[in-house]
């Protein structure tokens, strides 16, 4: 019988990781503050919204700083209505095939060095939160979060993977808030179960700091929230923030809801800064649904769109090669138009 052979690359245990890209004083105040403000939106003892905005991807290092930068900037005008948190998305989930992120391909070249891939998010991440700039992110392999967790403020579960029993029990370990998206289908059924899930009490399968095989048992996480990303059909709408909040405060979970610009929201012209300009009109004319609401994500990058990635053609600097993404001068002008509707 034939066997299948699996080439297998030791990784550096998390501890090792750690070591090499400590967390430094500032950074560990970044993330402190900003779990702490992003529970308090949660819980409706801060009246902000939680901004989780940035590239659908991160494929260029020093195109996320020059953003991160910029960001930053834009925090100091907007803090008094916006918490901005970067989105800085290393790993990319696939329907099918593609680029897997910059984690799993530093190179963009199919050589898989996840190695060079973990040391260079964990400095990234370290470097933006040392700026006072919060980071988001996505764990879509589970065993991530035990080498960058530490260095997150707020984390996504994405649609794709939302009913999958190991990020559930995943995210009831995190020790940031974690917000639940709803299934591709549009459905938020697998959400609100996820969010329930994940704030019971789990025994995991996983590795601890020294790369050992062990089990952890988890405390649960109590700080999650639906996040609404469109499906077959939008689901940004007045009555569809109505029926999610409902659905989740039936359930003793945070009734509030967040809504993604993008994805199914933006349709397949991905026109996000159309979702987001009917928000600001929402908020501004004092709807009531808008008090539902508890924040928004944004694809964002230095330059408007997309571009196709071909290996040994040189790529636009600051242009997303995943999903397209509104350029930073549009996202400052509605981020702004945001936080004054917001008052």
């Amino acid at each position: 019988m034939a066997e299948h052979h699996c080439m297998v690359d030791a990784l550096p245990t998390p501890h090792a990781l750690r070591d090499a890209v400590p967390l430094s004083d500032a950074t560990q105040g970044t993330v402190e503050r900003a779990r702490a403000d992003i529970r308090e939106i949660l819980h409706g003892a801060d009246r902000r919204w939680l901004v989780v905005v940035g590239p659908c991807s991160v494929h260029d290092v020093d195109a996320a700083r020059e953003y991160a930068a910029q960001l930053h900037a834009l925090q100091q005008e907007v803090s008094s209505s916006l918490l901005l948190v970067m989105r800085v998305y290393v790993e990319k989930p696939r329907t099918r095939l593609g680029w897997t992120g910059l984690l799993h391909d530093p190179g963009l070249d199919g050589s898989g060095r996840v190695n060079d891939g973990l040391r260079i998010a964990r400095a990234l991440f370290e470097e933006i939160n040392a700026m006072g700039l919060p980071v988001a992110t996505e764990f879509v392999d589970p065993v991530v979060a035990d080498y960058l967790q530490d260095l997150v403020a707020w984390s996504a579960i994405g649609a794709r993977t939302v009913e999958s029993p190991l990020h559930r029990q995943m995210a009831s370990g995190l020790a940031c808030p974690v917000g639940f998206k709803n299934s591709t289908s549009g459905d938020v059924t697998a959400a609100i179960n996820g969010m329930i899930s994940a704030g019971a009490t789990h025994r995991v399968l996983t590795i601890d700091d020294d790369g050992r095989a062990a089990v952890r048992q988890t405390p649960g996480n109590p700080d999650t929230h639906l996040i609404l990303r469109g499906g077959t059909r939008p689901n940004a709408d007045r009555h569809s923030v109505h029926v999610a909040s409902a659905a989740v405060a039936r359930e003793r979970l945070v009734p509030r809801v967040m809504i993604d610009c993008g994805h199914g929201n933006a349709g397949p012209s991905g026109a996000q800064t159309v979702v987001l300009e009917d928000i600001i009109r929402r908020v501004q004319g004092r709807n009531e649904d808008m008090t539902h609401v508890l924040g928004i994500m944004l694809e964002s990058h230095l330059e408007e769109g997309r571009q196709l990635f071909v290996p040994g053609v040189p790529m636009r600097p600051g242009q997303s090669i995943t999903d397209a993404c509104v350029s930073l001068e549009d996202t400052r002008r509605l981020l702004r138009e945001l936080a004054r509707a917001l008052g």
